[in-house]
């Protein structure tokens, strides 16, 4: 099954991922950001752009595509969620 979404680098450490929404609906987009050397702080052996697709999916666990900010910045979300760190890294 793929990803209900795609990603889309925008430059160093940002990407727009543009979400589909249920049944082929509207689409959303949302920019996606992280400081430079999160992934080495947070211990994560990824690209960026394979953070950002873990992120998503993530996310997508506790919340609808509608919803997503138009910003989401990857470090709020690990300031954000207790879990989200063991479930990127699995």
């Amino acid at each position: 099954m793929s990803d209900p979404f795609e990603i889309e680098a925008q430059g160093e450490s940002e990407f727009v991922v543009r979400l589909r929404g249920d049944g082929g609906g509207e689409q959303t987009e949302s920019w996606f950001r992280l400081s430079p050397g999160l992934r080495e702080e947070l211990g994560l052996a990824v690209d960026d752009e394979e953070l950002v697709r873990r992120t998503v999916r993530f996310l997508l666990g506790h919340q609808e595509a509608a919803d997503f900010p138009d910003i989401v910045e990857i470090e709020d979300v690990v300031a954000g969620y207790p879990d989200y760190l063991d479930a990127v890294r699995g």
